[in-house]
């Protein structure tokens, strides 16, 4: 059974209620703000607007868990973008586990694409362990890749607008799958089933601890790009030539070490997200 609860991320006890008799909860809400609206003090807008409501929200429903009695357990959603291939010089690591984050001053300071969504993940993120360790609740993260295939939601999820962005053009959300690669060295793909099966498996797994990158494996660019012509062979897609000589391997190792199995390869990721995509009628628009 369903049950819909209404909440204010700023008000602490407004989830309460949502959590009473609960065993178990996947913090699997974010703010997709990849860019801030323009400001004159942009930093002090992302603080006030954007970071701040994010981690008071988090803490507000960890409050709420402790209040309960009955929770035993916390899967946090974590991001790709807490992560980076590059180490302190530049370079590109050759192996890329949990432990590869992202410096916080670097990205303030460089603001590179989707800058905002980076210190919204890492930070947000940072103070769900914290508090769970100070309070003694068992809380585990999936560090997810770009995420894609079938989806139910009236819009597009800003996901697979992101790996669509080769066929549609849009500017913002290319200059996100470009920053990725620029980072990366690569592009990390998970399909939604197994995203939402290693949170399952997370949860139910005792000796589950820690961060899980949560990615079948990752892809060169040029890769991508030749399973989206395949399965959509739209005319605007360019290939590209300038992937790294050798790329970083994006590692799972740590999820696949408890057991965990992925069921979906590239081909599967991209098949189901074109199909869900015509079904939806998203590329109608772009063909005109």
């Amino acid at each position: 059974m369903l049950r819909l609860f209404k909440a204010d991320l700023r008000k602490e006890g407004s989830f309460d209620e949502a959590m009473r008799g609960c065993i178990g909860l996947f913090h699997v809400a974010a703010p997709m703000e990849f860019c801030p609206q323009a400001t004159e003090n942009v930093d002090s807008y992302v603080e006030e607007n954007m970071i701040e409501p994010a981690i008071q929200g988090t803490l507000n429903v960890l409050k709420s868990c402790l209040k309960s009695n009955s929770v035993k357990k916390v899967v946090f959603t974590s991001s790709i973008s807490t992560i980076t291939a590059r180490d302190n010089f530049g370079k590109w690591r050759p192996f890329v586990d949990e432990s590869c984050k992202i410096p916080i001053q670097h990205v303030k300071n460089t603001k590179p694409s989707g800058w905002v969504y980076v210190l919204l993940k890492v930070l947000t993120e940072d103070a769900a362990f914290q508090f769970a360790k100070e309070n003694g609740i068992d809380l585990v993260s999936t560090i997810t890749p770009t995420i894609a295939g079938p989806f139910l939601t009236p819009t597009v999820p800003s996901s697979i607008r992101v790996l669509l962005s080769p066929i549609t053009g849009d500017p913002e959300v290319s200059a996100i799958l470009t920053a990725v690669n620029r980072r990366m060295g690569s592009i990390a793909l998970a399909h939604i089933e197994d995203i939402c099966g290693a949170h399952i498996f997370l949860m139910e797994n005792i000796k589950a601890e820690g961060r899980y990158i949560c990615c079948a494996r990752s892809w060169a660019m040029s890769e991508v790009i030749d399973h989206l012509k395949k399965e959509y062979p739209y005319p605007a897609i360019e290939r590209q030539d300038h992937d790294s000589v050798i790329p970083s391997e994006i590692s799972s190792k740590k999820l696949r070490a408890l057991g965990f199995s992925f069921k979906y390869e590239i081909n599967d990721i991209v098949r189901d997200t074109i199909s869900s995509c015509i079904h939806h009628g998203f590329f109608a628009s772009i063909q005109k």
